[in-house]
């Protein structure tokens, strides 16, 4: 407010823009302070700016967008895939119009109404993991070795393309630029459609381990002593523990489904027998196998604490979900190119 009491008038008879896209435009550079005001910002030619309703108006009917330019308002086709195009009628508040990679993308912020949920019966615990990236309480896994094979190939194909470092590599690398980023994202939907489809059909809610903080710790250790430090072919596999990403996926299309979502304290439930209850570290005989030291009980270790995590969730329905519910949100965000 205060930039445009004193640069608004200036600003509008300067360059010939509107009302609106003055503000908007006072709006990004303010917005772009706030972090500090000690280093001067500057903007590309190709800078995304938010639109609002004033100035941008969608026709779903027509696949149009009605938006203003510095040229005047023009009205532009753009292309969705289906699933958006649902999520579009739902269009509220600001859309950014951004340049990536030679397209141009508007990306609109969606409220979309969540379904009520009916009562909730049971539980399904999800254990996750580097190996299996999920596995829940039923036995149903997903495993990581696609993932880890294609992290793997994108790393040596960086490597060998940086070692060349000609003309047509360095083109072909900025080609592979986020390639293996939306694989695993692509994975992680996947995963986590499957999850909430089958606690929507169980009437279950979702019971995750709570991992927060979890990369500090592995830091914290290695810190400790050169026994404790992970191998450095390690290393990448460990920075690239999407969980955060998975489970963020899991709450939101949970929200949309109606179905809960609960964190459980992750704490010895991979050395816990979930058919005696025994814990101790000996249990846990391998990555893949857990074998009870008590009553000789044998499973796939994932699976095990997947069920321990389940346990710990029935006992937490019992004294009611508000206490460990996890916030989710409505709101989607829509990307539809021009």
């Amino acid at each position: 407010m205060a930039l445009q009491k004193v640069l608004y008038y200036s600003l509008k008879e300067q360059f010939g823009l509107s009302a609106q896209f003055v503000i908007r435009c006072l709006a990004k550079v303010s917005d772009s302070y706030k972090l500090d005001k000690k280093t001067r910002r500057t903007y590309r030619p190709t800078g995304a700016i938010a639109f609002d309703s004033r100035i941008l108006s969608y026709r779903t009917d027509r696949r149009t967008v009605s938006i203003w330019t510095v040229e005047g308002r023009k009205t532009i086709t753009y292309t969705v895939g289906k699933h958006h195009a649902q999520l579009l009628q739902y269009q509220q508040g600001e859309s950014d119009l951004a340049f990536v990679k030679g397209k141009w993308y508007l990306l609109a912020t969606c409220d979309i109404p969540d379904e009520e949920g009916g009562e909730i019966v049971d539980a399904l615990g999800v254990d996750l993991g580097i190996v299996t990236l999920a596995t829940d309480s039923d036995g149903q896994t997903f495993s990581g070795v696609k993932v880890e094979a294609a992290r793997q190939w994108y790393l040596k194909r960086r490597g060998v393309l940086q070692s060349v470092g000609t003309k047509s590599a360095k083109r072909r690398l900025k080609k592979l630029s986020g390639k293996q980023a939306r694989f695993q994202k692509d994975t992680n939907h996947c995963i986590s459609k499957a999850l909430v489809a089958k606690a929507k059909g169980t009437q279950s809610a979702i019971f995750l381990e709570d991992l927060t903080g979890i990369k500090k710790n592995v830091e914290k250790k290695e810190k400790r002593g050169a026994a404790r430090r992970l191998r450095q072919t390690q290393r990448a596999k460990h920075s690239n523990w999407a969980f955060y990403q998975l489970r963020s996926f899991i709450q939101y299309k949970a929200t949309l489904s109606g179905v809960p979502v609960l964190l459980i304290n992750p704490a010895y439930t991979s050395r816990t027998c979930s058919q005696c209850g025994h814990c101790e570290k000996a249990n846990r005989k391998s990555q893949l196998e857990f074998v009870c030291r008590s009553c000789s009980h044998s499973a796939n270790a994932d699976v095990n604490a997947a069920k321990n995590i389940k346990t710990l969730g029935q006992r937490q329905l019992a004294y009611g979900l508000e206490t460990v519910m996890v916030s989710g949100t409505s709101s989607s965000a829509l990307a539809g190119s021009i």
